[in-house]
């Protein structure tokens, strides 16, 4: 049986859908249960944050610290490591890969490498004032929703989750300077949707190319047409990401985070660290652990 729940303290709000196939979506805008859920993201999440408050809010995310400001959001995953420092005014979007798949479903919503797995950038955007009502129109249709209970509770929420996803991909777009030509834009989403997954395994321009059945320099032209970064730099920085996070939040040996992500000796490893982050592996282990 399809079941939700709702607790008021004060003016704070936290709703639950929870189906019988274990998909549920969440809307949270209490602080406390906001960075409860960020401290604690579960197995096939994603989460939206919507933050609403006057004062900027604090995150570190993978080890970095992020600021965020009055009606910013920003996109997570369950591979990112968060923990909330500040969180003073947030709205909190949260669901499962059972509720609503946006592989599954990339045609209708194109998200895909934008907002969720677009290797290494932390997906962010401003509300703009012209776009601010549709928003907030959005929550209160979502929260008025998840008061329901009725056999079309389902899907009238995944349908307003769509229409929340596609919003915030045209302004991440607009934002990017992604193409208008849709065909240009869908290989740039496919380019970074592939380096999040084989950036442990391939390091060249040229290997992803191929899978995407186009030339290197087809590829980095058309990143240097609407981008302001190569697309070898992105399968750095994913490299990076995740050497930061392996150093950070694990007890592994440095030569065995070094082939985890690709390189074949620990010094090819350390040179490409060192230049990418100012010092080397165990220098910036050490600063993370007196920190």
């Amino acid at each position: 049986m399809w079941g939700w729940g709702i607790n008021r303290r004060l003016n704070n709000l936290k709703m639950k859908f929870r189906g019988n196939l274990e998909e549920y979506l969440y809307l949270v805008t209490d602080n406390q249960e906001s960075c409860r859920l960020l401290g604690k993201i579960t197995e096939n999440s994603l989460t939206v944050l919507w933050f609403t408050g006057e004062a900027p809010c604090d995150l570190v995310v993978d080890g970095r610290g992020h600021t965020f400001y009055k009606n910013e959001l920003v996109f997570l995953t369950e591979f990112h490591k968060i923990v909330p420092e500040n969180i003073q005014g947030v709205r909190l979007l949260q669901f499962n890969r059972p509720f609503y798949c946006i592989l599954d479903h990339d045609t209708e919503v194109g998200c895909k490498g934008i907002l969720f797995f677009g290797a290494s950038q932390l997906p962010h955007i401003a509300i703009p004032e012209e776009e601010l009502e549709k928003f907030e129109t959005l929550w209160k249709m979502f929260s008025i929703e998840m008061q329901s209970g009725d056999n079309l509770q389902f899907e009238m929420l995944q349908m307003m989750l769509k229409r929340y996803l596609i919003l915030c991909t045209r302004l991440y777009k607009l934002k990017q300077n992604y193409p208008a030509k849709d065909a240009d834009a869908d290989i740039i989403r496919e380019y970074n949707f592939l380096v999040e997954q084989h950036f442990k395994t391939k390091s060249t321009v040229a290997e992803y190319a191929s899978l995407l059945n186009k030339s290197p320099k087809t590829i980095s032209n058309l990143f240097a047409k609407h981008g302001t970064k190569t697309p070898l730099q992105y399968i750095q920085e994913r490299k990076m990401l995740e050497a930061r996070r392996l150093l950070s939040y694990t007890e592994r040996q440095i030569q065995e985070i070094a082939y985890e992500i690709g390189f074949e000796d620990i010094q090819a490893f350390s040179r490409f660290f060192r230049k990418h982050e100012g010092v080397s592996p165990s220098k910036f282990r050490e600063k993370g652990q007196l920190g």
